[in-house]
């Protein structure tokens, strides 16, 4: 059983689940990537502004060497052991609150996000920039700063799908009902005429077929991000009590 799928302590049959960043690496990958993209996007933008100026007093080697360092740092912070308490101490002079628990999490994912970007982004620009000077392509630098540019949308979609991917609920086979949170919702499977699955990575997408007595439309979601042993589950329930 994967670690975001949980039995229920007061019900041995009811199966609880959730798949967000603490529990799934693929939203916590996607999250991370998603959000380094647009703080890597951001932090060349403030680099190149101050070593414009910086460079005009003769002191571009001075911002290059004050950003490495920073970056150094951070990624020292993130990785090392113990991070809550080293993050602790260089915010200490700060009247600031050092986070912890999920929140340290998700601020070191982010972290490790935006390097990996500043890398990635970092490399393609360099590179144009000696195509361009070099003249080694009649193009110049135009394809490598385009793909630089083209990872600022990618990493819309990459939040869009670790937001897609994100669920929390829990399935009760007794009383044949999926309950939902965030926001919540209750679905009946007796209104489920089919129920069919597909894997993406570790999650799977349910697709739910629904009746329509009389004619009648019944709300609800159409598709749903769970565990693939919970949709096994849900599929094996509709078989039996779907309408």
């Amino acid at each position: 059983m994967d670690e975001d799928v949980s039995a229920d302590s007061s019900d041995a049959e009811t199966i609880q689940w959730r798949r967000d960043a603490s529990t799934s690496r693929t939203v916590r990958l996607l999250w991370s990537l998603g959000v380094g993209t647009f703080f890597a996007t951001a932090s060349i933008i403030v680099f190149w502004r101050l070593y414009d100026l910086a460079r005009q007093a003769d002191a571009g080697s001075l911002i290059v060497a004050l950003f490495a360092a920073l970056v150094v740092t951070v990624l020292a912070v993130a990785t090392v052991g113990d991070t809550e308490r080293h993050l602790a101490t260089l915010t200490g002079p700060l009247p600031v609150d050092a986070p912890s628990g999920p929140g340290l999490e998700r601020l070191v994912d982010a972290a490790l996000g935006t390097i990996a970007m500043l890398a990635v982004m970092g490399s393609l620009m360099a590179v144009g920039r000696v195509v361009s000077q070099r003249e080694l392509l009649a193009v110049g630098a135009g394809p490598f700063t385009g793909l630089a540019a083209l990872l600022v949308p990618l990493a819309l979609v990459a939040l869009v799908l670790a937001s897609f991917l994100r669920s929390v609920g829990a399935l009760d086979p007794e009383e044949g009902t999926i309950y939902l949170y965030d926001p919540d919702q209750a679905i009946d499977l007796a209104v489920i005429r089919d129920a069919s699955t597909r894997r993406l990575g570790d999650a799977a997408i349910v697709s739910l077929e629904y009746a329509q007595p009389d004619g009648q439309y019944v709300p609800g979601p159409r598709r749903i991000v769970m565990p693939p042993e919970v949709a096994r589950k849900v599929e094996s329930l509709v078989e039996t009590t779907g309408a």
